[in-house]
């Protein structure tokens, strides 16, 4: 990576003035120079990060005019904070850390997104003695493996086990608005096992009011290990970090996220609010390099993912083996030691519009978060519509990707129809808990549930 690096330096010295990344085509002059050219990304290392690190080794970047390095970070705060204080230009971040940051919960600032970076992605791994128990109330296929998705009522009579032995049942997720603090705590709520609320206006951001489940944050390349300590008994996780537990022969993933929610959005790419605003054609270029590598990420059947399997092994990216990190990105997931499954979408970075930031995506984790008490007080529909519309910036996204039309480097119909777009996707009906989600109606959406706040509730 360095002599690459090098070799980019001596390139972008030998094209001052402009230059070379298609600048005598209509399309490059309509879109304007980028007013900032050398840029500095963070990244976690998970396997979703790999439009970042395609866009970066296909020469995406360059293409647009971009000189970027790319870094990985400790764990999301300090990736958060280094986009505030502009130490990072933008990140791979958790599609709840924008929104957060926008409400003031937790980091107050206006980070926005032009990007969703990929759709599922996360597992939910327990260690091997909380398998053991959880088995005999799992239903068998006729083979005698495990009927498929695994609900949480398997795990109740363990907790409530642990519960009434006095032992807390520790879990582990990535973050207080990761989506997989959400997925879990979906999971868990509807097999009935409470997993607690937030009380920020009282000074406790815990999250384990009333729980039975305790969940507490540990970063993810860090699972694993303390799964294996026996700190927690299971975990909410993104890859490889889940097959690892496999790999390790130390934990069971019990469900994917594609199990929880089909086709979820996961990830996002954040950039400040002020970024985009200084630097409107730097923002729309790097969103076009960022849609071309999602886009090749998933073309022809996902034909390019051992290449990219073997890229994102790179020590400079996730750094896992690449038997571990292929395990989820070709195509199929491991749940116990040799029962491998096919699961074709468990990562998915392009199809299925998963690149465009719906508002109704940012309007569900909204959702969660007044479920759980991160937002205290009830909200009216409006104000999740315009925190989202605050938030995800289509107008953006589509920008770069009409830009890519006209250069023919995309096509129309591999994105949504931008003249008809509202930015809602219509009432999506896959989840473990049969129950349907539409971004329009948010109160009625979080009155459903039997586990959680409701409108009128407060703690």
């Amino acid at each position: 990576m360095l002599l690459k690096q090098l070799s980019r330096l001596v390139k972008s010295a030998a094209i001052i003035g402009g230059a070379c990344f298609a600048a005598n085509s209509a399309v490059a002059q309509k879109l304007g120079y980028p007013e900032k050219e050398e840029l500095r990304f963070g990244f976690i290392k998970l396997t979703d990060m790999a439009p970042i690190a395609i866009a970066y080794e296909k020469g995406y970047f360059e293409d647009e005019g971009l000189y970027v390095t790319i870094e990985a970070q400790a764990n999301w705060k300090v990736l958060l904070d280094g986009v505030i204080d502009g130490r990072l230009d933008g990140a791979h971040m958790l599609a709840g850390q924008p929104i957060a940051a926008t409400i003031g919960y937790g980091t107050k600032a206006n980070i926005i997104t032009p990007f969703s970076m990929d759709l599922n992605g996360n597992g939910i791994t327990v260690s091997n003695e909380i398998w053991e128990q959880m088995k005999p109330n799992i239903p068998k296929m006729a083979d005698g493996r495990p009927q498929h998705p695994i609900k949480a009522d398997a795990l109740k009579p363990v907790v409530d086990k642990y519960n009434a032995a006095g032992k807390p049942f520790n879990m582990g997720m990535v973050f207080p608005v990761s989506t997989h603090n959400y997925e879990l705590r979906y999971w868990l709520a509807a097999g009935g096992i409470h997993p607690g609320f937030y009380a920020p206006h009282k000074g406790d951001t815990s999250g384990k009011i009333d729980a039975e489940a305790l969940l507490s944050v540990t970063p993810p390349p860090q699972m694993p290990a303390t799964l294996e300590a026996g700190t927690i008994y299971g975990y909410c996780v993104g890859e490889p970090w889940n097959q690892q537990a496999v790999f390790k022969g130390i934990g069971v993933p019990v469900i994917t996220d594609y199990e929880i929610w089909k086709n979820n959005p996961e990830k996002v790419f954040g950039i400040t609010e002020a970024f985009a605003e200084k630097y409107p054609n730097t923002t729309i270029r790097l969103t076009r390099a960022l849609i071309r590598a999602a886009k090749w990420l998933d073309e022809n059947n996902n034909a390019n993912r051992p290449e990219a399997v073997k890229i994102l092994s790179q020590s400079n990216y996730v750094g896992a083996d690449y038997d571990v990190i292929a395990n989820s990105m070709t195509g199929t997931f491991e749940y116990e030691k040799g029962d491998k499954r096919k699961v074709p979408d468990f990562n998915v970075f392009f199809r299925y519009n998963a690149t465009y930031p719906y508002y109704s995506d940012a309007i569900w984790y909204l959702t969660q978060m007044r479920r759980w008490g991160q937002i205290s007080e009830d909200k009216p529909d409006s104000w999740y519509k315009d925190i989202a519309r605050k938030v995800y910036r289509p107008d953006i996204y589509q920008k770069a990707a009409e830009s890519l039309i006209d250069e023919k480097l995309a096509m129309a119909s591999e994105f949504p129809d931008f003249s008809n777009e509202t930015g809602f996707r219509a009432p999506q009906k896959h989840f473990i808990d049969n129950l349907v989600y539409d971004g329009n109606t948010p109160n009625d959406y979080i009155n459903k549930f039997a586990i959680g706040l409701k409108q009128g509730d407060a703690l």
